[in-house]
């Protein structure tokens, strides 16, 4: 019994044998196993849950840094007015010309007062100069000559102090012209030609180039606001393609009306009206979000998709309910996602 045990399991492996090689002659017989590597991720982005501003939605102005007054020096007429609202003009530009017909009269007196001093002055001069003469020769006593050189000393000053005044009047002639106190734009002219101004009146007020941004930020959200933190503005209420983003460079300390005012910079609002009223987001604390490219977003029928591609499904369409738009300077055109993406995710473009 043993030997017939051994005879068959022995041609039960010459029939298995047999059998594999006819399977091996026909090409059936199966491939050796092979290791299956999981296909390459295509291009895209990772879908990641991060720290972003809670931004709030508030109103600014522009406003100019500085408004300066260009002010009269003199009182008067103004007899010619070159500037008018919304004119630039450049420092040391003549604003306005201011006329006294007082001081015109005053110079006329001055002058011939020096010519009449200067006359007075060749006169002593040649008696001092005769006395000079007698004093040697000694045909004269030494308080005559004293009295000839006091003359001509009293008449040279009286020539430089005639002098000085008349150019002091000169000068307040010439002060006359109002010039612009900085470069900038002309927002305010009070004044028309012919008025009567007095000294210190405002003839003109310019606004300097360097406009900022004024917000008005409810005080509840006051204890988020600091020196450097990021605003932006939408570039569509200002004409501007894309959104700009500023920083903040002052926060007034003191509460107005329930409202805490803040200047913010911002390139590309220097061209628009002084006054324009303009919306701003600004920080008010964080929270953690999802944001992604619109692009990486399609609309069918009223429902918005991202494909979303894994090694198992490979890409697939998957519903997603969009928030706000959320533009940073990493992603100008991010959006932000509510539900239906989880981090982790690869998008594709549609």
């Amino acid at each position: 019994m043993e030997g017939r045990g051994i005879a068959y399991q022995t041609g039960a492996h010459q029939m298995k044998g047999l059998v594999a090689g006819v399977l091996a002659f026909l090409g059936l017989a199966s491939a050796p196993e092979q290791t299956v590597h999981p296909p390459a991720p295509p291009k895209g982005i990772v879908v990641s849950v991060q720290s972003v501003a809670d931004q709030k939605a508030v109103f600014a102005t522009v406003e100019s840094a500085n408004v300066v007054p260009a002010r009269a020096r003199i009182g008067g007429t103004i007899a010619a007015l070159g500037v008018r609202q919304g004119d630039h003009v450049e420092q040391g530009q003549p604003v306005a010309s201011i006329g006294d017909a007082k001081l015109g009269l005053q110079v006329s007196s001055y002058g011939a007062q020096v010519q009449a001093a200067q006359a007075q002055l060749a006169q002593a001069r040649v008696e001092f100069e005769r006395a000079k003469k007698l004093i040697a020769a000694g045909a004269i006593s030494q308080n005559a000559f004293d009295q000839a050189r006091t003359a001509y000393n009293v008449a040279a000053s009286n020539v430089k102090s005639i002098s000085s005044q008349r150019a002091v009047v000169s000068q307040t002639q010439s002060e006359g012209q109002v010039l612009a106190p900085t470069s900038g734009r002309v927002i305010t002219v009070p004044v028309t030609a012919g008025t009567v101004v007095m000294p210190g009146d405002i003839i003109a007020t310019v606004a300097e180039q360097n406009f900022v941004l004024r917000l008005e930020i409810p005080e509840r959200h006051a204890r988020f606001l600091k020196v450097g933190d990021r605003v932006r503005l939408d570039g569509a209420d200002i004409d501007l393609k894309g959104p700009r983003f500023g920083t903040i460079k002052l926060v007034y300390p003191q509460v107005e009306n329930g409202h805490v005012v803040a200047d913010a910079t911002v390139e590309g609002i220097k061209d628009y009206f002084v006054g324009q009223r303009v919306r701003v987001w600004v920080s008010a604390g964080e929270r953690k979000a999802m944001v992604v490219p619109s692009g990486y977003i399609v609309t069918r029928f009223g429902i918005d998709y991202a494909r979303v591609w894994s090694a198992r499904t490979g890409a697939m369409d998957v519903p997603v309910q969009l928030g706000q738009p959320y533009p940073t300077p990493a992603i100008p055109n991010g959006v932000e996602i509510l539900s239906g993406l989880k981090a982790g995710d690869r998008l594709l473009k549609p």
